[in-house]
């Protein structure tokens, strides 16, 4: 699933390109993605302008003229480019005032779209509760240490948890803790400030330089003009099981928690 990085890289790619734009007509080739798009979706979105395309977690953010946002999530394959060749699996397009179609594609549909109306950003029940972005000044060793206080929850898990930190996924979490030296089995709750401190910098930084990078691609993802991501040439330990630690020599470890795979190495990570 394509996490911060990737998503903001399709941002960049599409806010030039649809920022001033006009959405002249909306084609939808099924009723639905992973849920439907409702009666009314292309109808609210023909004729309005792109004033700005953002991101907030792992959600895209489309702001219209008149104070409404088409809201997109990607899901495991969703995908945007302009105007592509035909594919079996294109389900929205975008047709733009200047000529240029927008298309969404997504082979297993678990990307979803949803028009928010004005004013309705702060209640919408995909945005409600999420914690703060990891890019912003708000990310602090002092944040992790409030919001770890007395947890006993794996530190892996815990900065999964979009409620604390919005838009971490798999990947880049490993990566992150094995920068910072902690392991992802240490309890969220022991860990102590000079850590913390160390840990939400390796955050930062990891998630700086994936974007930069253009994202990771794995299977699926690529940008918006069609380029692939590179970020994964460069991990430290995620999908590397079995390869030595580049540090210390000791073989990638995986260990499956609630679900998914974590790599780490047991000789620098504690």
């Amino acid at each position: 699933m394509p996490e911060l990085p990737e998503v903001e890289t399709i941002r960049r790619g599409l806010a030039p390109r649809l920022t001033g734009r006009r959405i002249i007509r909306v084609d939808l080739n099924r009723p639905d993605l992973r849920f439907a798009f409702g009666a009314g979706f292309a109808p609210a979105l023909t004729g309005r302008k792109i004033l700005h395309v953002g991101r907030r977690a792992k959600y895209l953010l489309i702001a219209l003229e008149d104070g409404a946002t088409l809201l997109s999530h990607l899901g495991m394959t969703g995908r945007y480019a302009f105007d592509p060749e035909p594919g079996a699996h294109d389900h929205v397009a975008l047709h733009l005032d200047d000529g240029v179609r927008l298309v969404y594609s997504d082979p297993r549909r678990f990307g979803f779209m949803e028009l928010i109306a004005p004013g309705g950003l702060a209640e919408n029940r995909f945005l409600q509760g999420l914690g703060i972005e990891p890019l912003g000044i708000e990310l602090s060793g002092g944040l992790l240490m409030q919001g770890f206080k007395g947890r006993r929850t794996p530190l892996k898990a815990a900065l999964l948890d979009q409620r604390l930190i919005a838009g971490l996924g798999n990947i880049y979490v490993c990566e992150a803790l094995y920068r910072a030296g902690l392991s992802p089995r240490r309890l969220a709750g022991t860990l102590k400030p000079a850590r913390a401190e160390k840990l939400s910098d390796a955050i930062r930084a990891v998630l700086q330089e994936a974007i930069a990078a253009g994202g990771s691609t794995l299977r699926d993802f690529a940008a918006a003009d069609g380029s692939l991501g590179y970020f994964q040439h460069g991990f430290d330990v995620y999908g590397r099981e079995g390869a030595p630690c580049r540090h210390c020599g000791k073989k990638i470890m995986r260990i499956v928690q609630s679900g998914r795979s974590s790599f780490y190495c047991p000789g620098c990570q504690r």
